[in-house]
């Protein structure tokens, strides 16, 4: 193969549409602004909590994608297991055996919930993900878990956030992309308004990438409805 390995982002169609039959689609978004029609203001500023930072909370998703990760980024091993996955027809895949997803659902939906010392991300496929951001420096051989451990911190309005602890159980995405247990993540939040929570994410991995790379991707606030 030539050029990029395209690696796609499996996404199911809930994941990015407002769901037909949920039953909270008759309950607006409270403490929202609204144009005067009484619709969502997704171009409005963004929220401002109580501490002053800007407010991250709220029901988020994505847009399905493709991510383009270079050739020379991949080593040779982690080209043939990428292959290897979709020739098998993805069987092997942690969501189909029932086992926590880990970092794969980067575009799906979640539900952000923040407080002064612990942002909390909780996602549709049940797994969640914890952000202390009490002031605590990332532990240097933290427990290997699905979500990894992650420590934050404010860079003006950006929220950066390090992640390290991940075990070697789940993909980066829904196509097969590898990672070891060496596995590192920076990811860089930024609310450009209302309605748009831009996402920078480094991935660092020496076990299966020849150097580090770097996506930026796109959340949408999803108003008047919730998760299924």
């Amino acid at each position: 193969m030539r050029g990029a390995l395209t690696v796609a982002i499996v996404v199911a169609p809930s994941a990015v549409a407002l769901p037909a039959n949920a039953q909270w689609l008759n309950h607006p978004t409270p403490n929202i602004p609204r144009t005067s029609d009484g619709k969502p203001n997704l171009a409005a500023p963004a929220p401002r909590a109580a501490d002053g930072h800007i407010d991250l909370s709220g029901p988020w998703a994505g847009r399905p994608g493709v991510i383009g990760v270079p050739d020379e980024a991949l080593t040779a091993t982690s080209k043939a297991l990428v292959r290897e996955r979709e020739e098998n027809y993805f069987k092997d895949r942690p969501a189909f055996n029932c086992q926590p997803s880990g970092p794969e659902p980067m575009l799906g939906w979640r539900r952000i919930i923040q407080t002064p010392s612990l942002i909390a991300i909780a996602y549709e496929n049940l797994t969640y993900h914890l952000i202390f951001t009490d002031g605590r420096k990332l532990e240097a051989n933290p427990e290997r878990t699905w979500m990894g451990y992650s420590v934050g911190r404010w860079e003006g309005d950006t929220l950066v956030v390090d992640s390290f602890g991940f075990n070697d159980r789940t993909w980066l995405d829904g196509r097969g992309l590898p990672h070891t247990d060496a596995l590192r993540t920076t990811e860089r939040y930024l609310r450009r308004n209302f309605g748009q929570l831009q996402v920078e994410l480094t991935v660092t991995d020496p076990g299966a990438f020849a150097n580090p790379w770097t996506m930026t991707y796109t959340l949408e606030f999803q108003p008047d409805t919730e998760m299924i």
